[in-house]
């Protein structure tokens, strides 16, 4: 498969009282046409700030200073503001992760998703209205013309959540981020709307990057695997090859925490469901060496002074870890 999207060395800052933090530090990453990945990490690792900086939205005083962001072989950082509007929505969308806050309070969904048409369309109002009740059919609104006439606040969540996607795949993109789309959804919504979504994947051969907290989520629907903590892609790799060998401590914390590990039924109680000790560190004020190593079990002095790079250990399985292949022997 060649490669849709490809982001090389990309940094992303943010000038605070407390000093500059870097909120996505040297990541590197590739996603193939028609591929799934998934990025993965507790809330605070960079995720959502790597999927802004794709979409050049970063809010307030971030900056993206270094990097590249090559879609389809161009550099989206070389991009007018306008021709960055041109992509952003037709080529390139995101779903957001609350609705309520992407979606205009004052206006219909109807009038919101004909406005996201017209803006990247020559159809006259009464065309894209029509396109918009077809796309709130297409993501499985009941009675669409009906509620193309509802304001945000008169649909449930799950409703509102489908109106992001009818918007976000009005104009056919070739790139969708999805961040975490299920987010304060009831579990039986967020399993529907995770199958749209991927539905849709299919039938317009879609790439989408999956942004979650959630690797159930990304066993089930990615085929690469990205793997954030502070900042940076601590491991890299096809979503089996994570799951059947993680290499980075951070990685196997996170699946030993998830809730489908649970263990056998004569466990303790305390050992039924594990946990990583410590917080993400504050990204203003990090440690020279790896960004885990205050939380690491296996760390030790090199890990506290010198960062690790995120190297190839074979067969498209990237980690950034001194310990990775020492952790391995010893199994």
């Amino acid at each position: 498969m060649t490669t849709l999207l490809e982001i090389k060395d990309l940094m992303t800052v943010f000038d605070t009282s407390r000093g500059l933090i870097k909120a996505v530090d040297g990541v590197s990453l590739g996603v193939a046409h028609g591929e799934t990945l998934g990025v993965v990490g507790e809330s605070g690792c960079g995720k959502t700030m790597l999927a802004l900086s794709i979409m050049r939205l970063v809010p307030g005083s971030g900056r993206i200073v270094n990097g590249k962001i090559l879609f389809s072989g161009m550099d989206l950082l070389t991009l007018s503001p306008e021709e960055m509007r041109a992509k952003r929505g037709s080529e390139i969308s995101m779903i957001f992760q609350e609705p309520m806050t992407s979606l205009n309070p004052v206006f219909r969904v109807g009038e919101q998703i004909a406005e996201a048409i017209r803006l990247h369309q020559k159809v006259s109002a009464k065309s894209a209205m029509e396109m918009a009740v077809e796309q709130l059919r297409e993501v499985g609104i009941p009675c669409p013309e009906k509620r193309a006439r509802n304001y945000p606040h008169q649909l449930s969540g799950g409703m509102r959540q489908r109106v992001m996607i009818a918007m976000a795949m009005s104009c056919h993109p070739q790139l969708l981020l999805a961040d975490e789309p299920t987010t304060a959804l009831d579990v039986t919504i967020q399993a529907q709307i995770l199958e749209l979504i991927f539905e849709l994947k299919q039938k317009n051969k879609m790439t989408v990057i999956l942004i979650t907290h959630d690797l159930g989520v990304i066993a089930q629907a990615a085929q690469k695997v990205a793997v954030m903590y502070a900042g940076k892609i601590m491991e890299n790799a096809p979503v089996d090859k994570i799951f059947a060998n993680p290499m980075h401590p951070y990685t196997r914390g996170l699946i030993e925490s998830m809730p489908a590990a649970l263990a056998k039924e004569n466990d303790a109680p305390e050992d039924l469901l594990k946990t990583i000790p410590g917080a993400v560190p504050a990204l203003y004020n990090l440690s020279p060496g790896c960004r885990f190593y205050e939380r690491c079990s296996y760390a030790d002095a090199r890990c506290a002074r010198q960062e690790p790079a995120l190297e190839e250990t074979g067969n498209n399985h990237y980690v950034a870890c001194w310990k990775a292949r020492e952790i391995i022997e010893k199994e």
